[in-house]
């Protein structure tokens, strides 16, 4: 049998590396060639694909531009680290009451009217009794307690018995959120933590309660313990059965080195950013923390002031996989 010639290893690396390369030409575009398909040193030389260590990228202004650039700082800032749980707002139990009359009779005046907030001792309506007299006796019903009128029944001439409820008065100047947590996540839980919660209703806006009461069982079908959350409600916008996200904090630092999430790449289980150093930009693995909506905590890698870049960070990382090593002549 015949043998297929080998090719000569110079001609392997070559075809190797233009195939590599290849990648690079959306990059290339963007710049407005600025890079080419097949990338080119400061002397003309052809850059080797992933040959040894990294090093910095150097991009002129024109080429930053080309790529849209950003770059943010480092800098120190309050960050938690949060527990995101589901719940929905409840009324306190012990803050809500059904008014009712104790005798039998009909309803000959109403005075209060639903959604209507009313004070404790206040007169809501007159039920006239069916008891014999000339005229026959009334009574007025009273709330026995502040708060907002939730629910009403009574209505003039409507029949009632000592146990009709003609309202609901549920003082909501605070609420519970009631969230659900995990049973691996139970023991990050403890009475008296922080807790900041959002509503579907008011996107924008964050709401802060603590931790009161943590479920006695656990719902053996979800495996989830439920944890109430006490909030304050004085503008009265926390409405029961509304859905909430809860944030728990697990952990405050007020002095947290953070930069934007943006700027964090992930390639073989490791982080890393580019940091601008002397005009070029080089690759700082790092170790990250605690993270909001929009930033990051780094607890190694970085030092404050260190600029990394937001925008165009992939951009910079295709090139940097080049190395930009020159490939020497492998025929020699």
């Amino acid at each position: 049998m015949s043998q297929l010639p080998m090719r000569p290893l110079s001609s392997f690396i070559r075809h190797r590396a233009t195939a590599l390369l290849a990648g690079l030409a959306f990059t290339g575009a963007l710049l407005g060639g600025f890079f080419p398909a097949t990338p080119v040193s400061a002397h003309g030389e052809e850059l080797k694909v992933g040959a040894g260590a990294k090093g910095p990228v150097k991009l002129t202004p024109a080429q930053q531009k080309a790529l849209g650039l950003k770059l943010a700082a480092a800098q120190l800032r309050p960050m938690s680290e949060l527990l995101h749980l589901n719940g929905e707002v409840r009324a306190v139990a012990g803050r809500q009451a059904e008014v009712s009359t104790r005798i039998s009779g009909q309803v000959t005046q109403v005075y209060a009217t639903l959604g209507q907030t009313v004070r404790s001792g206040q007169r809501l309506a007159r039920v006239q009794s069916r008891l014999v007299g000339d005229p026959p006796p009334s009574v007025d019903v009273i709330a026995p307690m502040s708060g907002v009128i939730d629910q009403q029944s009574a209505t003039v001439g409507q029949s009632v018995e000592p146990a009709t409820t003609l309202f609901h008065i549920r003082d909501g100047s605070e609420v519970n959120i009631v969230a659900r947590v995990y049973e691996e996540d139970l023991g990050k839980i403890v009475l008296g933590q922080a807790a900041n919660v959002r509503l579907l209703s008011y996107p924008d806006r964050d709401f802060s309660g603590k931790i009161v009461l943590v479920g006695p069982s656990l719902d053996p079908l979800s495996r989830t313990v439920e944890v109430w959350v006490a909030l304050a409600n004085g503008e009265g916008l926390l409405k029961p059965n509304l859905f909430a996200r809860v944030s728990v904090v697990l952990r405050q630092n007020n002095a947290a080195l953070s930069i934007p999430k943006a700027a964090i790449l992930e390639a073989a289980g490791e982080k890393f950013v580019f940091v601008k150093q002397r005009g070029a930009f080089v690759r700082a693995d790092i170790r990250t923390g605690a993270s909001d909506a929009t930033s990051t905590e780094v607890t190694e890698g970085l030092v404050p002031g260190d600029e990394v870049v937001t925008v165009g960070n992939r951009q910079v990382y295709t090139v940097w996989l080049t190395g930009g090593v020159p490939l020497r002549d492998e025929d020699d």
